[in-house]
């Protein structure tokens, strides 16, 4: 299932920007444009991430819709506005934003924001399960029914990142830096390498994988699901 996203944004072309490019990213997202139609989208759509501009028109303000939203537990908040004074972002911090982005900006730091705040609030799994597959990230042991499968540890790394992302391009980059712990990606294949593997071990078909999928924009994308 892919991550839920509500945009709180007034202008238009903005919104649009934003939904565009964060549904070519797996996400799935909603538009409100106002502080009323966002609680009502917030009801419905359940997001477990909020983009969220103060500046709206009258009715129920931005920094009421942070304080409600952030008070919803598993819900994260990033701040979007072109107010960019140190009052106003200590402000919305204190009423429980993860995170403060000021207008104008640039898209790929706004992605890797959404991504950094998404890491450090959602629950990364315990057990995964794909099809007859279980991998269990406690006691790192993988099984098919009742045979039981030698994956690495590194290659448990590798699963249970693409997990707390589901249904989310992961790039290359993302998993050199994250899961290998290098400051600036190498040329390297050993990603490719990786996922190679545990697709011959994960997978019914490794040549038509159904759960570990390529992305398109130099990544993989987890789907648990078939979808």
């Amino acid at each position: 299932m892919s991550t839920r996203v509500l945009i709180v944004e007034d202008d238009r072309a903005i919104a649009r920007l934003l939904r565009d490019n964060l549904e070519y990213e797996g996400f799935s997202v909603e538009w409100a444009a106002n502080g009323q139609e966002a609680l009502e989208k917030a009801h419905t759509h359940a997001p477990e991430l909020v983009l969220l501009d103060l500046m709206l028109p009258p009715g129920v303000d931005g920094y009421e819709l942070c304080r409600t939203f952030s008070d919803t537990q598993g819900r994260a908040v990033i701040i979007i506005t072109a107010r960019g004074q140190k009052e106003e972002r200590i402000r919305g911090l204190q009423l429980g934003a993860d995170d403060y982005i000021v207008k104008p900006f640039a898209l790929d730091e706004l992605l890797a924001r959404v991504n950094a705040v998404l890491r450090r609030t959602s629950p990364r799994p315990d057990v995964l399960r794909l099809g007859d597959v279980e991998i269990d990230f406690r006691r790192l042991r993988a099984t098919r029914g009742h045979r039981e499968l030698s994956l690495t540890d590194r290659e448990f790394e590798i699963l249970r990142y693409l997990a707390g992302r589901e249904g989310r391009m992961v790039t290359r980059t993302e998993l050199l830096q994250l899961v290998w712990g290098y400051k600036e990606a190498p040329v390297t294949r050993a990603v490719d390498s990786f996922i190679f593997r545990l697709r011959r071990k994960i997978e019914a078909d490794p040549h038509h994988p159904r759960y570990i999928r390529t992305a398109h924009g130099d990544g993989y994308r987890l789907t648990p699901d078939d979808e």
